[in-house]
């Protein structure tokens, strides 16, 4: 009887196109978050009023006395 031994021989590249594709989509999901924190949904459409209706004060600062 003859001894026979099973060699195996995997592809190297049978888990990059799986790499490639989580890539993709963290980097969707980076992209995604970024324009959330950022910009906001809508950022675009709200308007800025910057409008002060609060009241008007003037302060008169007390000068120095003139003999001094």
């Amino acid at each position: 009887m003859t001894d026979r031994e099973t060699v195996v021989v995997s592809d190297g590249d049978s888990g990059s196109s799986m790499s490639v594709i989580l890539g993709i989509i963290a980097i969707l999901v980076v992209v995604a978050a970024i324009w959330f924190f950022a910009m906001g949904p809508g950022a675009g459409s709200r308007s800025n009023d910057n409008t002060n209706n609060g009241p008007n004060i003037n302060v008169e600062v007390p000068s120095a006395p003139a003999g001094s």
